[in-house]
């Protein structure tokens, strides 16, 4: 197989494709910022990254996804979904990158699958955000719309705070997005989605109610049951990706949320809590979909 692999090019799990593909795929490193595309009588009409026809690739595995402008951005999605129209294998696809990167969105699927998530509310204004910090209890998680391994995430418990926030953020023309804070023993629940595979890590940090390893939180390895395992496919599903990182929180009530769904997701820590090649893993599945998409009726 031959799989571009968008990526930066000092990307860990570009380096970790890489060796897992040794005698198995070859690995053509691709950046966001080299996608171009040709129309109608242009010679050599394709979607390339570079010099790489990605048309011309087996797979297309999408390991990072930079800032850039609205029309960047959705350019970058068109040109995937061009690229997945032409028979090759986009991992995730495009539309499910595209849900998964916005947090009202993603969510709204995730409780129109009928999956628990904390109370949240969206809003544009200041005014609008001080009404829901008051229906959320006063105490809320302020999280931007677009971002992951807790970055840009802040809890706010005091009503003052809370307006020089919601002030600060309208002023910057930001979406406001809050989310009531549940109460937990300092834990959360990350799960793998890959295809039907389903593979967990506990992650916890004593000394921040986040959990994000990137932020100091101590990876365990944990066996899901059953219900837990299904809520991870039924999240994954929900927002159309095969390849998923899923958060879910576990309350001090018992009761389980689905924080969010990661389309892009990191396996650095799992690979080493489970000792689990998830690289070949990641490569073997796209082998049986590449065969399977490729099987006459």
């Amino acid at each position: 197989m031959r799989i571009a692999v968008l990526a930066s090019p000092d990307s860990w799990y570009l380096r970790d494709l890489r060796r897992a593909a040794v005698g198995v795929a070859e690995i053509v490193a691709c950046t966001f910022s080299d996608l171009s595309a040709r129309l109608g009588a242009v010679p050599g009409a394709r979607v390339a990254a570079g010099d790489t026809p990605l048309s011309g690739c087996d797979a297309v595995i999408v390991r990072s996804m930079p800032a850039g402008t609205l029309e960047q951005v959705v350019f970058r999605m068109d040109a995937l979904a061009r690229v997945r129209q032409q028979g090759t294998l986009v991992l995730n696809p495009p539309r499910a990158l595209e849900i998964a990167i916005d947090k009202y969105l993603a969510l709204a699927q995730l409780a129109d699958a009928g999956l628990r998530v904390p109370a949240t509310v969206t809003c544009q204004t200041a005014a609008e955000a001080r009404v829901a910090y008051e229906q959320l209890g006063g105490d809320v998680v302020i999280k931007p719309l677009f971002g992951s391994e807790g970055r840009g995430i802040t809890r706010v418990s005091d009503p003052v705070l809370a307006d020089r926030a919601f002030r600060l953020l309208e002023q910057l023309g930001t979406v406001l997005y809050l989310q009531q804070f549940v109460p937990h023993d300092g834990l959360d629940l990350r799960a793998l989605v890959l295809g039907d595979q389903v593979v967990a890590m506990r992650r916890r940090n004593p000394d921040d109610w986040r959990t994000n390893v990137s932020r100091g939180a101590v990876a365990e390895r944990v066996e899901l049951d059953e219900s837990l395992r299904r809520t991870a496919l039924t999240a994954a599903r929900a927002v159309g990706a095969p390849l998923a990182g899923v958060d879910l929180l576990p309350a001090r009530d018992g009761t389980v949320y689905v924080l969010e769904v990661n389309a892009v997701p990191g396996w650095k820590a799992l690979a080493r809590t489970h000792q689990r090649d998830i690289a070949r893993d990641v490569l073997d599945y796209l082998h049986v979909a590449q065969s399977m998409s490729s099987a006459p009726e």
